[in-house]
Order: structure tokens, then sequence, then C-alpha cells
């Protein structure tokens, strides 16, 4: 049994389009802040863990022009406020061996 706190592994079928969701914001939020021009491509993997809401720990792949690339983001979120908020983007490496 995890800790209470602890990062727990969230498998992909199971809230898939809420944790795609998030993700597609992660990329919008990066966007906006950076100028830039990422498109969302897929989820590799996820956790969750729960602090003063549900933090997010999403590996994400997205597009730079022809180059894919695996991103790192968190996202806290506090539905019962309507609260979302993108903590942490990050380059995590080259797509071409996710």
């Amino acid at each position: 049994m995890a800790a209470v706190g602890a990062p727990r592994e969230v498998p992909l079928n199971e809230n898939s389009l809420e944790i795609d969701t998030l993700a597609r914001f992660a990329v919008d939020e990066h966007n906006k802040k950076q100028n830039a021009l990422l498109e969302f491509k897929r989820v590799i993997s996820a956790k969750q863990q729960v602090v003063a809401g549900t933090l997010h720990h999403i590996t994400l792949e997205a597009t730079s022009g022809d180059s894919n690339k695996v991103y790192e983001a968190k996202v806290w979120e506090k539905p019962w406020l309507n609260f979302k908020e993108v903590q942490e983007f990050k380059l995590a490496g080259d797509g071409s061996n996710a």
C-alpha cells in the first residue's frame, strides 16, 4: 500500500481523458508563457500525488516543428475551487526513444 501523499502510478486507460486534458493544458500554458508552438501528441505516463488537491506528474510527448520531444509537467489541481496551475514544465529528452 502506498504512503499517504506519495505519488502513485495512474494506468493510462483509467481517467485517460482527464490526464490528456491536463497534459494539453500544460502544453498550452507553456506555449503562452514561453511564446512557443509546441503541439501535444500523447501522454507517456502519469502519476498522481494527493496534496492540497492533486499534483499530477505527467510525462508527455510534444512536437516542435518536425521534432518530437519528451517533457515532464506537474499540474496542481483543486477541482472544488476550479483551480489548475502548471507548477513545472521541462524538457526530459528526445521523443525518438520514448
